[in-house]
């Protein structure tokens, strides 16, 4: 198994804060933090460790000179916003919409003068999010977890590359996040390209999934790409499951859908956005306005290969393809 980390940079600039982002925190001074999540704590943990290391890095202790409020939605939309005024009616110094676009829309919903850091939004500039990723205005700023509309070929390219007689591509989604639907349009020009036929399939939750694959099956798709969604993130390993049972490889766009069992992976490091978010955090706390604070694109790209559902799926990997992977599960 070989690893290595790519950088890629897709037009975003990302602001590396110095150092002196680790002074002392004013004496006395606890800050709270509302975090806001779409998913469930235990299927998000990498997440909130990896926010949790942010924090310590640039000087701030939970349970010394912060606190977190944490709320989950457990991959229930519907409760996101009472769960945002919630925060707000504690009186939470700043907001984290962990979790995409969903919990980003009801943190801005709930509250226009407390700061609210994005973690992993898709397209906020389109989704009505921000105003731009220079200048996004207003009370929000934070992170992306795209790069552009290139990221949305390159796992077809991938899937093309490993299975050079594939034609048709299911992709699953869920239709609750909008921003996500909009994606389907720019997805068919790589698609073209590349000389593949799309099947576009719904699924909003758990209960959806079996339907989901039977119409992949019935439309004959020969491998499937899984658009990032909280909710989706909930049940990858049920997806997995079914993906392997019904012989389809999966892709998506987070190392842990292919730890969970997928195919493959490649997307943005997320756990790498996570810590970014704490510099927000830093900055705002130390008089920063989020509307002065661009939006960041990531620029740490992985991807990760799963060789034991390869082989369970009976398929050969280009060894090539192999001494690219950042991480090849074994």
């Amino acid at each position: 198994m070989q690893r290595r980390e790519f950088i890629t940079l897709f037009g975003g600039t990302a602001a590396m804060w110095p150092l002196a982002t680790r002074a002392q925190q004013p004496a006395g001074r606890v800050y709270r933090i509302g975090y806001l999540s779409i998913g469930a704590r235990e299927q998000t943990l990498y997440a909130t460790k990896a926010f949790d290391e942010g924090l310590r890095s640039v000087g701030y202790r939970v349970g010394e000179n912060v606190v977190i409020e944490y709320r989950f939605a457990n991959a229930e939309i519907e409760r996101l916003p009472a769960l945002a005024a919630d925060l707000v009616r504690i009186g939470v110094d700043i907001i984290i919409a962990a979790g995409g676009n969903p919990a980003a829309d009801a943190a801005i919903k709930a509250t226009t003068t407390i700061p609210i850091v994005m973690t992993t939004v898709v397209d906020p500039v389109s989704a009505g999010l921000v105003a731009s990723l220079a200048r996004p205005g207003g009370n929000v700023t934070g992170l992306t977890v795209d790069a552009g509309g290139e990221i949305l070929g390159k796992r077809f390219e991938l899937l093309k590359e490993i299975l050079p007689n594939l034609s048709r591509l299911g992709i699953l989604f869920n239709p609750d996040v909008p921003v996500i639907r909009s994606r389907l349009t720019s997805m068919a020009e790589p698609a073209r390209a590349l000389g593949l036929t799309l099947v576009p399939v719904e699924a909003r939750g758990l209960n959806a999934l079996e339907q989901a694959f039977a119409i992949m099956v019935k439309e004959r798709a020969q491998a499937f790409v899984v658009q990032g969604d909280s909710v989706m993130f909930n049940y990858r390993g049920q997806i997995a499951e079914m993906a392997l049972r019904n012989r389809l490889p999966a892709a998506s766009v987070q190392r842990e859908l292919a730890e969970a069992g997928f195919f493959l992976s490649y997307g943005a490091d997320l756990r790498d956005l996570y810590r970014r978010s704490a510099f927000f955090v830093d900055r705002i706390f130390k008089g920063a306005k989020p509307a002065d604070l661009p939006v960041e694109q990531p620029t740490k790209f992985e991807l990760v290969i799963n060789l034991k559902t390869a082989k369970a799926l009976g398929i050969s990997v280009p060894p090539t393809l192999l001494t690219r992977a950042d991480e090849v599960i074994e």
